[in-house]
C-alpha cells in the first residue's frame, strides 16, 4: 500500500491544479485589518500555495490553518477571508515618487520637485496654496491638498509580490487617494489620524482630519474605519464604509453613523465672467457649502487650486494656458464631501515675449491677459 505525508499530498494537489487549470488564478488581496493581512480565497487556491506566496515559506501553511480554523486546506471555501499575520510576511524597502507639485510645499523642510524620491519616515507639508501628489511603488496615488501635513510612517513592499505596505499619519488636513489602480489588490494601506484608522481594500477615498475629528469618504471600493477614542483600549469595533458612503468620527472617537454622500451637482458648461469662469447648477439638496477644485487632470490627482463657496454661485480660474478640469462637490451638515462633478475649461492666455517665453509678474506668478 502506497502512502504519502499530508505535506506531499498538498504539494501534489497544487501541481495538479496547475496542470488542470493552467496557471493558478490570481488571488484577491483585500488589505489589512489590525495586524493581519487579508486575502480573499479564489478557486483553486490552497494554503500551501498562499503560505509560499506571502510568507515565502510553504511550511507556514500549518500555522495559517490553525489561525484561520481551516478544516480542508487543500479545498478552502471560495471567498474565505484568510488572515495572514503581517509579522509573517517578509518585506523590502520601497519609495514613493513626487509626480505633481503646485504652489508651496515642503518635503523634510525642502521644496519637492516632480521626480523627487520619498523615503519612509519623511514628512510632507503643503502651504495654503500648495498641493502635492505622490505615486507609490504599486501605482497608488496619494494627494495632499492645501494646508496639510502627513508623515509617511511606513513605505514597504511584500517580497515576491507588487503589493505595498504603507502607513500614512495625518498630522493636519486631509489626503485623497487612488489605491491599487491596476486592480491587483492592496497589501496594507492605512491612513492614521488621532481618532481613527482608515484601512483600505482597493479604492478611491478621502480622509480629512481636524479639531472636529475625522471624515472618511469612499468614492469606489470600500474601507474599514477603526474609530478609537484618545487613550481608549481596546479601540472600538471597525465600521465598514462602502463606495458612495461616508462616516464622521468625532474628536472623542464616536461615530456619527454611515450615510450616503451627497449627489454630484449637475454642472452646466463653464462660461467666462470677467477674469474668471463660472458654471451654473441647481442647489444640491442637503448641501451646506460647495468645494470647487481646479486640476490639470480629470481624476483630480494634479490639483492647482481649491476654494469653498456657501452657495452655488461659484468662480474659478487656471494658472496658465491649456485645458483644465474643474470639479465641484457638495458638503453636508457633518462636513462630509459628496460626489464630484467635473467639467473642462481653458486656462488663461499668457503674456509672451518675442521669444515665446512667459512674462513673470515679479511676485512668483505669470502675467495673464485678462481680456482672453
Amino acid at each position: 500500500m502506497i502512502t504519502m505525508s499530508r505535506s506531499r499530498a498538498l504539494s501534489l494537489f497544487v501541481l495538479l491544479s496547475c496542470v488542470t487549470l493552467g496557471s493558478p488564478a490570481l488571488g484577491q488581496p483585500a488589505g489589512a485589518l489590525g495586524e493581519d493581512f487579508i486575502h480573499r480565497v479564489r478557486p483553486g487556491e490552497t494554503l500551501i500555495e498562499l503560505a509560499n506566496r506571502y510568507t515565502r515559506n510553504q511550511s507556514n501553511w500549518t500555522r495559517l490553518q490553525a489561525l484561520n480554523s481551516v478544516t480542508a486546506p487543500e479545498a478552502m471555501p471560495i471567498g474565505l477571508e484568510l488572515h495572514i499575520p503581517l509579522s509573517m510576511i517578509p518585506v523590502r524597502e520601497a519609495q514613493a515618487t513626487v509626480v505633481h507639485v503646485s504652489g508651496q510645499a515642503a518635503l523634510d523642510g525642502k521644496a519637492p520637485q516632480p521626480g523627487t524620491l520619498v523615503s519612509e519616515g519623511s514628512t510632507l507639508e503643503t502651504a495654503p496654496n500648495g498641493f502635492v501628489t505622490l505615486e507609490l511603488a504599486d501605482g497608488s496615488k496619494l494627494t495632499l491638498p492645501s494646508n496639510g501635513a502627513v508623515e509617511l510612517t511606513r513605505l514597504r513592499q511584500f517580497e515576491g509580490t507588487a503589493l505595498t505596505d504603507s502607513i500614512v499619519n495625518v498630522r493636519r488636513g486631509g489626503v485623497e487617494s487612488t489605491v491599487a489602480p491596476s486592480g491587483s489588490g492592496v497589501g496594507r494601506f492605512e491612513i492614521r489620524t488621532p481618532v481613527a484608522v482608515t484601512g483600505v481594500r482597493g479604492t478611491r477615498f478621502r480622509v480629512q482630519s481636524g479639531d472636529h475629528g475625522v471624515h472618511s469618504e469612499v468614492l469606489e471600493g470600500s474601507v474599514r474605519l477603526q474609530p478609537h477614542a484618545p487613550g481608549a483600549t481596546p479601540p472600538a469595533k471597525p465600521v465598514a464604509v462602502n463606495g458612495g458612503y461616508g462616516a464622521a468620527v468625532g474628536a472623542d472617537g464616536s461615530v456619527s453613523g454611515v450615510r450616503a454622500l451627497l449627489a454630484a451637482p449637475q454642472l452646466g458648461d463653464p462660461v467666462r465672467v470677467g477674469g474668471a469662469w463660472t458654471s451654473a447648477f441647481a442647489p444640491v439638496p442637503g448641501a451646506q457649502s460647495y468645494l470647487v477644485r481646479v486640476s490639470r487632470d480629470a481624476d483630480g490627482a494634479l490639483p492647482v487650486s481649491s476654494a469653498s463657496f456657501p452657495g452655488n454661485d461659484i468662480r474659478f480660474s487656471a494658472p496658465g494656458p491649456g485645458t483644465f478640469y474643474v470639479s465641484v462637490r457638495a458638503v453636508d451638515n457633518l462636513g462630509l464631501n459628496g460626489q464630484d462633478s467635473v467639467q473642462t475649461f481653458e486656462g488663461a492666455n499668457m503674456l509672451l515675449t518675442s521669444f515665446g517665453l512667459s512674462v513673470g509678474s515679479g511676485t512668483g506668478g505669470l502675467v495673464t491677459l485678462t481680456a482672453y
